[in-house]
């Protein structure tokens, strides 16, 4: 269904993917006060498949969920899953600003590597994107005159991952609906988790249950309201729109957790954001041939 273009509504809706997000990044650290990230990342997928399944239920039930793809949705979901782990990892190491920043290399990773494996084009603000990118990462590191934190490294290799599972993503959606990816990518890492999450099991307390409830339900219905800003308004707009994470997760942190912001994680996701603004720029325009 096609709907009349809406700068309004997508901010609306994009206000609503932002609040959300930042409710699964402090729900999800304090859940990590008193438990480890495997529980929290299967409870999280377990209630997430509960929250999934009447829809499931409305579009054709299981057999709908069938698939001609299975080594392909086990590959992504598996990269997935193991960048969420990072991610959630990360937010028990570094600051707010500084995960969220070096998240936000994460389609620096994908211009790459759409260029090398899917031939996409690698324009000249495509590779003056990821030089800033790449520095604004050594500026909030500093590896030369500072000791590098695993939680840096750790949300680093998080956003690689998530850039390898856009790419793989961009692969299933050429067969699988959205409904399916999301199906299986909650099967798969539910799956993947199990042992873990047994073998580490503690039983959380009511007010951890209450977090994990809101990382499950918050998680999944932030992916609702960008689909639903896409709808009324182009992606050029819309992802701009998700920038305001960087600075709207620092203050969260400054109110929060007494997080101080310094000057080189300003810089770097200053240069990290401007890179991502100008990986948006399409190619220019072919010139019509003027007539002789």
């Amino acid at each position: 269904m096609t709907r009349e273009p809406s700068k309004s509504k997508a901010a609306m809706w994009m206000g609503g993917w932002l609040s959300l997000m930042l409710i699964v990044a402090v729900a999800g650290r304090e859940s990590l006060r008193e438990l480890n990230v495997f529980q929290v990342m299967e409870v999280r997928s377990v209630l997430g498949l509960l929250m999934l399944w009447p829809i499931v239920q409305l579009n054709g039930g299981l057999s709908a969920m069938k698939t001609t793809r299975p080594l392909a949705h086990v590959a992504r979901n598996l990269v997935h899953y193991l960048a969420q782990l990072g991610w959630f990892y990360g937010l028990t190491l570094i600051p707010l600003s500084q995960l969220v920043s070096i998240e936000f290399t994460m389609p620096i990773w994908i211009a790459i590597m759409a260029a090398f494996f899917l031939g996409e084009r690698m324009t000249v603000w495509k590779i003056v994107a990821i030089v800033l990118g790449l520095i604004g990462v050594l500026v909030i590191v500093r590896p030369a005159v500072a000791t590098v934190n695993p939680g840096q490294v750790i949300a680093l290799a998080a956003a690689l991952g998530f850039g390898i599972s856009i790419i793989l993503i961009k692969s299933l959606t050429r067969t699988e609906s959205s409904l399916r990816i999301i199906f299986w990518m909650i099967v798969v890492q539910s799956a993947a988790g199990l042992i873990p999450a047994i073998y580490l099991w503690q039983w959380p307390t009511a007010q951890v249950w209450i977090w994990l409830v809101m990382v499950a339900f918050c998680g999944t219905l932030s992916h609702f309201c960008m689909a639903r800003a896409l709808l009324y308004a182009d992606a050029t707009v819309v992802v701009p729109m998700d920038f305001l994470r960087v600075p709207l997760s620092a203050i969260i942190g400054w109110l929060l957790y007494a997080e101080q912001i310094d000057v080189y994680t300003a810089l770097g996701a200053a240069l990290i954001l401007a890179g991502n603004m100008l990986n948006l720029k399409g190619p220019a325009p072919l010139r019509a041939p003027v007539p002789s």
